[in-house]
């Protein structure tokens, strides 16, 4: 059985400005989050299109898993070991997919869509009928819920930050029902590993990292503010092609001349506690 969750995510920002934030911090979250031989590979990343949603942009990454997952995973494992996502932004519309040819019954499908309110639109992303009575709603607060004590700076905690650029923040207790401009990212997970005796550990798994990475990067969305604010799109693909340059050249600078390769989620999907 699919395990379903759909994350809403509020920010004191609007669909409009998010468009140019979610690149930005994309790009340099993954180069923060990169070491040597772990981290974000950009293998593919050109504009496409669709007949519903129109244009957008298609990328595909390579996730290197080995070292950063827990043991009962690396036990099944090969040692060089990725999982390919590949997005596809018609903004404020995008579809993520997560496959791995090593294991072919695991799948990570994510549908986004972004909204200019607090959350309350309550099927933003169409379901069915039978979808609807399996997924289950998680709110997520960039403000008051906590990422894990690894990934917490005190000047990306939304609870001190405050833009100069916008005069945003800092967010008190109940700001997602008073503050403006406000705006949501609706995420609907579908996550399947159908292999007998880990499938409930795995999903649960995936779910929890998926959080995780979902908590900290809208935090740092609002956090870098002032350093995205008033970018045009063409500044901003300008700096994502720069930091996906130096990603690409930190994960191949490996001591032991490897090819291994990275990526924003397996990485941060290990930061959950399961051992």
């Amino acid at each position: 059985m699919v395990l379903t969750k759909e994350y809403r995510v509020c920010m004191p920002l609007t669909v409009e400005e998010y468009k140019i934030g979610q690149l930005y911090m994309i790009a340099r979250h993954s180069l923060e989050q990169s070491e040597e031989g772990e981290g974000v590979e950009v293998v593919e990343n050109k504009p496409c299109e669709d007949p519903v949603h129109g244009k957008g942009q298609y990328t595909e990454k390579h996730i290197h898993l080995s070292s950063r997952l827990p043991y009962w995973i690396q036990a099944i494992c090969p040692r060089v070991f990725y999982v390919i996502e590949k997005s596809w932004n018609y903004y404020p519309y995008t579809l993520t997919e997560y496959t791995c040819s090593f294991i072919p019954k695991l799948n990570v499908l994510i549908k986004t869509k972004y909204e200019d309110n607090n959350g309350s639109t309550e099927n933003c992303l169409d379901l069915t009928e039978d979808e609807l009575k399996v997924r289950t709603v998680d709110h997520l607060d960039i403000a008051f819920d906590e990422v894990s004590a690894k990934h917490y700076k005190k000047e990306e905690d939304p609870k001190f930050y405050k833009s100069e650029k916008t005069g945003r923040g800092p967010l008190i207790e109940g700001w997602r029902e008073t503050d403006k401009p406000i705006m949501c990212s609706y995420k609907v997970v579908d996550a399947s590993f159908e292999v007998w005796g880990l499938q409930t550990k795995v999903e649960d798994f995936i779910q929890r990292g998926i959080r995780e990475i979902l908590l900290l990067g809208h935090r740092q969305a609002f956090a870098w503010v002032d350093e995205w604010h008033g970018m045009t799109l063409e500044d901003v693909r300008a700096y994502e092609r720069q930091k996906q340059a130096e990603t690409n050249e930190k994960i191949h600078n490996t001591s032991g001349g490897a090819n291994a390769t990275a990526g924003e989620a397996a990485k941060e999907a290990n930061d959950g506690d399961i051992d």
